[in-house]
């Protein structure tokens, strides 16, 4: 068994493990779970499917990409997600670190594609990186499970045991997401290496702020837009962009 560096239980700028939403969303999802697995399984499943996966909330301010901020707007897209289960996971007591790659998303609305200048190629894809049981796991809480269906994509399942990463195929077996580069991983969040990649392939667009964007990614169900436990903020799609 290899030990987990007491790094990947400690509180950053971006895994504010200490704030009070954290802490509040972090015990309601363990409910009266007792081992590393049944927490980790439960927190998975509470950010996968409580903060609704929105690529059109790309941000480069800072203060979008902590935990706290992720908790209080209830939308994000897949790195502030990974941010946020790594971190309620430290603030659980389970070591966990995030994880990126490069993946190829072949399920795109035409205003994504465009947004990102006609490809498919996804750079710098957020996952965790958890520690349970004497091992590291993969998960990735990006796509929650109604957005999933809207696709006809299975969501992915973390079961504690083995890596919860992005189908490759849909249900009916049309190609969905391909891997192609791995990035690393890292105790905190290298934001400045993520903005950089992302302003190299997609250019100054994906941060400026665009009229209200209506597809299967922004039309949310009435009810769910705050994740359990939180109280409502002030932040519309558009201001996050």
């Amino acid at each position: 068994m290899n030990p987990a560096p007491a790094a990947q239980l400690r509180a950053t700028d971006f895994l504010d493990i200490e704030h009070e939403s954290v802490r509040a969303f972090t015990a309601n999802a363990i409910g009266n779970a007792s081992t590393d697995r049944d927490k980790a399984t439960r927190l998975f499943a509470a950010v996968r499917d409580q903060i609704w996966y929105d690529p059109y909330t790309v941000s480069d301010d800072p203060a979008h990409y902590r935990a706290s901020f992720v908790l209080e707007t209830g939308r994000a897209y897949c790195v502030p997600k990974a941010v946020l289960l790594t971190a309620v996971c430290r603030a659980a007591g389970i070591p966990a670190m995030l994880g990126f790659a490069d993946v190829r998303n072949h399920l795109q609305t035409e205003t994504l594609r465009a947004l990102m200048g006609g490809t498919d190629l996804f750079v710098y894809h957020g996952y965790s990186h958890l520690y349970i049981d004497g091992r590291w796991m993969k998960a990735t809480p990006a796509f929650n499970s109604e957005l999933c269906a809207r696709f006809g994509v299975p969501p992915v399942d973390f079961d504690g045991d083995n890596d919860a990463l992005l189908h490759a195929f849909t249900a009916d077996g049309a190609q969905h997401m391909e891997y192609v580069r791995e990035r690393g991983i890292f105790d905190d969040l290298p934001l400045n290496a993520i903005l950089t990649a992302l302003r190299h392939t997609y250019g100054p667009l994906m941060f400026k702020s665009a009229p209200v964007i209506a597809d299967a990614f922004t039309d949310t169900p009435s009810g769910h837009n705050r994740p359990d436990g939180i109280s409502a903020g002030s932040h519309s799609p558009g201001e996050e962009r």
